[in-house]
């Protein structure tokens, strides 16, 4: 008696006889995606790059003009304040970097709550101090510690400082400067982890009589949120289209007005002919008739043109352009 097969046992004699790898080729399941996995540091995350650091680096320039200018009105002298450096470094190498004895102080950051650090080199706080007391801002030789009278002096130009780095952080961050304490030397350790990574900016301040250096550490959870707009504003940035940029300031240039005129070359005249001229004499240069001028634009030699009438108007019919030597272009 014949059997007629049906489909399925068709099917699973031809995937018998194929072997056991056909199993896999003639299912009907669909493969599973194929995951690519990607290897990726960790310890990277919050990095500085060449364009962090060179929008940090604008951002406290600012500050560093501003900075300069104030100190300078309310202390009524000479001060130039400028950045020097842009880092990213754990609190224990900021720590090792800055002088035994200083002027350290902790700034509250609100609504953040959240702790940063200033340091002044002592060299500075005592021409600072001595300009608040109405002396002329004369630096000591030694170094020693402040006593609490002049810290509470010094105390009123670094809430200044405070105040000047929130104006410039205003755009980015809704963060308030607020001067905490002086913190001693015991308690310099504790106001961070010593791996925390922190956003080191160094400053240098230059008086009339000596320099020293204005550093600040601030905390990751701060320098991230500030790395994050700041990437925001580059990647918009970089998303701006530059022909469209190109377009509109030459739309802007074409209203502008550039005064152009059209003369000779210098040529030399003696000063006899000079004293004899009088109403109606002819002076004769030494410029041949068919030669051409130079036509200047803003000042600038750019062609050389013949003189010509446009209508009722004196016009210039352009020759060549002229080289920067002044040799017209060929």
């Amino acid at each position: 008696m014949e059997k007629i097969l049906n489909q399925e046992e068709i099917d699973a004699l031809f995937r018998k006889a194929q072997g056991p790898g056909a199993v896999a080729e003639t299912s009907r399941e669909p493969a599973a995606p194929v995951r690519v996995v990607t290897a990726r540091d960790i310890r990277q995350a919050g990095q500085l790059g060449k364009e962090h650091v060179r929008a940090v680096s604008m951002l406290h320039d600012s500050f560093a003009r501003n900075l300069t200018h104030n100190l300078g009105a309310y202390l009524r002298g000479v001060f130039e304040v400028n950045l020097v450096s842009v880092e990213q470094l754990s609190y224990g190498e900021f720590l090792q970097r800055i002088p035994e004895i200083t002027y350290f102080a902790s700034i509250n950051l609100m609504p953040a709550d959240a702790l940063a650090a200033m340091q002044v080199d002592l060299p500075l706080a005592y021409p600072i101090i001595d300009l608040m007391l109405g002396g002329h801002g004369k630096s000591e030789r030694g170094i020693r510690d402040i006593t609490e009278i002049e810290e509470g002096i010094l105390e009123s130009v670094v809430r200044m400082i405070c105040r000047d780095m929130q104006v410039s952080w205003q755009p980015l961050l809704e963060l308030e400067f607020n001067f905490d304490q002086r913190q001693q030397q015991a308690q310099i350790q504790q106001l961070m982890a010593p791996t925390e990574k922190v956003l080191a900016l160094s400053f240098e301040i230059r008086m009339p009589e000596v320099r020293g250096m204005l550093n600040f550490a601030f905390p990751a959870v701060i320098s991230n949120a500030l790395l994050r707009r700041l990437s925001k504003q580059w990647s918009y940035r970089r998303r701006r289209n530059m022909e469209q940029t190109v377009t509109q300031v030459r739309g802007l240039l074409m209203d502008c007005s550039f005064r152009a005129q059209l003369e000779l070359p210098p040529t030399p005249v003696p000063v006899r002919e000079l004293l004899q001229l009088q109403v109606g004499s002819v002076l004769m240069l030494r410029h041949r008739a068919h030669a051409p001028g130079t036509l200047r634009v803003a000042g600038k030699e750019l062609f050389t043109a013949y003189p010509v009438r446009s209508g009722l108007t004196r016009g210039a019919q352009i020759e060549a352009r002229m080289s920067i030597a002044g040799v017209p272009r060929k």
